[in-house]
């Protein structure tokens, strides 16, 4: 290795950790945490034996996982941050990405949720029912966490997609990670180097993601109810 390429890697290197900590790794954590939210919602309504005009409230929900899903996220992100401001809706790059990010994290995870709470068997919430338990209670108390644990796995894997995706706010002017390779790429002329350097970082993150999750796993499995 050349000393200039080494004076390239030491001096991309921070730049492009402190773009992880300041903006890839924050609006990860934001966008997965209220997407989950999000996910749980639409999944409950969309189980909810609602009647009559109700049913208008889960047939937009069920559009908007629909629509979300059926979508690319780069043209999200786009009709979000270039888009809307035609409607006199405008959006600062960080909170167009938020909100993108979020509904599509809300979509596919409804999904993971949704298919989670329909694998416990309907026994359980029958034998729940029968001892004098309230819906609410059986469904926090034992439909729940058994369907976390089986959703854990998709749901992590999804955390994971969202690490990578993150890069695509690069597109609406957020100086993520790939954005500060891009950068220090077009002032250097090395492009291979820093954009193997940018993905050794993805690497590590989501390396490092998928430890956890192996021992989130094994939580899980030790303390929440399986099903019987």
């Amino acid at each position: 290795m050349s000393s200039s390429t080494w004076e390239i890697i030491t001096s991309a290197l921070p730049q492009i950790i402190t773009a992880a900590i300041n903006y890839t790794i924050p609006l990860t954590l934001i966008s997965f945490v209220l997407g989950l939210l999000l996910a749980l919602i639409t999944a409950m309504v969309r189980l909810s034996p609602l009647r009559g005009p109700f049913q208008i409230v889960r047939g937009l929900f069920w559009g908007y996982v629909w629509l979300f899903r059926s979508t690319p996220l780069l043209v999200q992100l786009f009709i979000v941050f270039f888009g809307l401001p035609n409607m006199g809706i405008q959006f600062s790059p960080w909170t167009a990405a938020i909100i993108t990010f979020t509904l599509n994290v809300g979509a596919y995870s409804s999904e993971t949720i949704r298919a989670a709470i329909l694998s416990i068997p309907n026994g359980q919430w029958e034998a729940a029912l029968t001892l004098g338990m309230t819906r609410r209670q059986v469904l926090f108390r034992i439909i729940l966490p058994q369907a976390v644990r089986v959703s854990l796995p998709p749901l992590s894997n999804s955390f994971i997609g969202l690490v990578k995706d993150t890069s695509l706010a690069s597109s609406i002017t957020i100086v993520e990670m790939f954005t500060v390779g891009q950068q220090i790429s077009a002032r250097t002329y090395e492009p291979l180097l820093l954009y193997s350097l940018v993905a050794l970082i993805y690497l590590v993150i989501c390396t490092v993601l998928t430890i956890l999750q192996g021992y989130l796993e094994k939580w899980t499995s030790r303390y929440v109810p399986t099903q019987h």
